[in-house]
């Protein structure tokens, strides 16, 4: 075996024996709440039912509800706008340039071949309950759309840099001798060609690895020249299938809560939902238990005294012994039971699912109701949403579609997507990119800065009306730009500075050659006047 194959091997190996114990509590985790990815440590049929060992769906739905949540508030419409680092760089072309090329990239990302949404809607629930996903980004094999796959927890192990960034990342994977045979046509292992034809649907344990390229020394003693390289090992016949330069890690990998030590993260949803869902699961199955003895009560018969089986269903017949005297008591009666425990039982139960709702941040994912509201009213409910909701947002959007947005971006300015690097407007051109989300902790945000600017304006007109002299401190022009550039007015709605400028300045010059010509006007009806004036007073001297 060639020291390279078994030295990546090995490396693999260990960091997917160092999570091997996580397993089991994803495992747990996906038994109370997500049964359908409950497959990390064991192996799930076709066809087998999910669920079965519940009793109630509650923790089921409460996960699914915040799952579904993240794409309708943090992926709705176009939620995403590409920004500068430096903002102050960003002039009319520039956002003009900015608002195209995020056009582009929504195009791209959302064309049908890619998968975006199936890929984004898994994650979105590996999320939820694991509080990580992993998202594959990449060109597909003709290299003419993007891609996007998430994979199974299970089978991707990674690992931090110095600086708390995950920078080297296993993948097991099993493809079929066709599909390997077709996408590494001339390295793959002859072993495997042969089942092309006789078995093309075996499958064969390989690897992907990502890892920074200065960690990794190729066989051929190639320089790599981008950050990272990417490679794909046959594991069962120790090959190495592809070795290549990579501009991106390829895997998005959002965490929403880690912990010093870790470089796995975790959901607080679940963390603080499982002992509840585990309860309320014994507490379903206790009143489901007591609910079916008050409808199908347990009966009290006496012995010999029956003649044949209790006859319980819907006109049964139970035949008894004629001879046996009733004075003793019904044959067959129902068991006397203490039913007073079961509302005390339900109240319990309401509480548990009020405790998984919150749990799960339900009761928190709505704006505030403002309808009827005073402007200060609106503005506290706004900051006390902005402070429920930051917990769950501010993760995503930043290491989750922060991220996801930057691969894209990078692998389409790397495949000329946005063409030639000369047509970027001069005042961005090497700036770094910032992407800038929409969702109802930015809206609210948002909300704030155009409230700002309308109380500016009542202000600067109070303090107008005492001391005219006021309006010179207000730049209403840059006040009104930057307050409708919070609100996402796009900027192909306005004139760039320059040209609103010369429009201002064509309006002062016009409105000063009116009031010149007002003047003039009015100069030669006053020389007209003196003249008519002169001419009378002439005109009465002679006739004098």
């Amino acid at each position: 075996m060639d020291s390279r194959v078994s030295e990546l091997i090995h490396c693999g190996d260990n960091l997917f024996s160092k999570k091997s114990s996580l397993l089991s509590l994803w495992q747990e985790i996906a038994d109370n709440m997500y049964p359908e990815r409950a497959d990390f440590t064991v192996q799930r049929n076709l066809g087998q039912a999910f669920a079965e060992n519940l009793m109630t769906s509650f923790p089921l739905m409460a996960r699914r509800d915040l799952g579904n949540s993240f794409a309708s508030m943090l992926r709705r419409d176009k939620w995403f706008d590409l920004g500068t680092q430096q903002e102050d760089r960003e002039d009319h072309a520039a956002k003009q340039w900015l608002e195209w090329a995020t056009g582009v990239q929504y195009r791209a990302m959302y064309d049908r071949k890619t998968q975006f949404v199936r890929a984004t809607k898994e994650a979105d629930h590996d999320f939820a309950a694991f509080g990580q996903t992993v998202i594959f980004v990449d060109l597909n094999r003709y290299r003419d759309t993007l891609v996007y796959r998430c994979y199974h927890l299970r089978d991707v192990a990674w690992c931090e840099n110095a600086d708390g960034e995950i920078d080297t990342i296993h993948r097991n994977w099993k493809p079929t001798a066709r599909d390997l045979c077709k996408i590494f046509p001339k390295t793959c292992a002859q072993s495997v060609k042969d089942c092309e034809t006789k078995e093309p649907y075996k499958e064969f344990k390989c690897r992907h690895i990502i890892m920074p390229a200065d960690c990794y020394e190729s066989s051929s003693g190639k320089k790599w020249r981008t950050p990272y390289v990417s490679i794909f090992i046959d594991i069962e016949n120790s090959v190495i299938l592809e070795e290549v330069g990579s501009l991106t890690k390829k895997y998005v990998i959002p965490r929403w809560q880690t912990v010093s030590g870790s470089q796995y993260a975790y959901s607080p949803a679940t963390v603080a939902a499982l002992p509840d869902a585990r309860l309320i699961q014994a507490m379903t199955l206790t009143l489901l238990e007591a609910g079916e003895k008050a409808v199908s009560p347990p009966m009290l018969a006496v012995e010999n005294a029956i003649r044949g089986d209790v006859a319980l269903y819907a006109g049964g017949i139970t035949w008894v012994d004629k001879e046996y005297d009733e004075r003793l008591g019904e044959v067959l009666r129902p068991l006397t039971q203490d039913m007073r425990g079961m509302p005390q039982g339900m109240n319990m139960r309401e509480e548990l699912k009020n405790a998984i709702t919150q749990a799960f941040y339900l009761n928190q994912l709505n704006l505030p109701q403002v309808a009827g509201a005073t402007a200060y009213e609106i503005s506290q409910r706004v900051q006390e949403y902005i402070r429920q909701a930051l917990p769950i947002f501010a993760p995503m959007e930043m290491d989750y579609n922060g991220a996801l947005c930057d691969e894209t971006f990078t692998l389409l300015m790397a495949n000329g997507a946005f063409g030639p690097p000369d047509t970027i407007p001069q005042s961005i051109r090497g700036a770094e990119t910032q992407f800038r989300f929409k969702s109802p902790l930015n809206d609210a945000i948002a909300m704030e800065k155009g409230q700002h600017f309308q109380s500016a304006a009542q202000m600067l007109a109070t303090a107008v009306q005492i001391d005219p002299t006021v309006a010179a401190d207000y730049d209403v022009h840059t006040a009104f730009r930057d307050a409708a550039d919070g609100v996402g007015i796009p900027a192909k709605w306005f004139r760039s500075e320059d040209d609103a400028a010369a429009i201002v300045q064509q309006q002062q010059q016009q409105q000063a050659m009116l009031q010149a010509t007002q003047t003039i006007h009015g100069g030669a009806q006053v020389a007209e006047q003196v003249g008519k004036a002169g001419k009378a007073l002439n005109d009465a001297g002679m006739a004098a």
